[in-house]
């Protein structure tokens, strides 16, 4: 996150008003809710978790076993085995 200087890109009277409430310190201003990412969309990590669950869940349905599931997908037994019960 880049520091900007308040004075530089505040009015001051809204600069006046925030120094009453943090004198001389730091404050971080989030963006607001629409502009917030959820994790992993901007990487396409969410996406790419999604489908190999998808295929996880599917290959379980037909008969592979946990077991081979944990090799082929390189995941503990228990990973394999929280993917293939959720209600997802």
């Amino acid at each position: 996150m880049k520091y900007i200087n308040a004075d530089v890109v505040l009015p001051e009277h809204l600069l006046k008003e925030l120094q009453k409430y943090v004198p001389g310190g730091m404050l971080y201003v989030p963006k607001p809710e629409g502009l917030r990412k959820k994790w992993g969309e901007k990487s396409g990590s969410r996406v790419y978790l999604h489908r190999r669950n998808e295929e996880i869940r599917q290959k379980f349905s037909v008969g592979t076993t946990i077991d081979q599931l944990s090799d082929q997908f390189y995941l503990s037994y228990d990973s394999i085995k929280k993917i293939v019960y959720s209600k997802k």
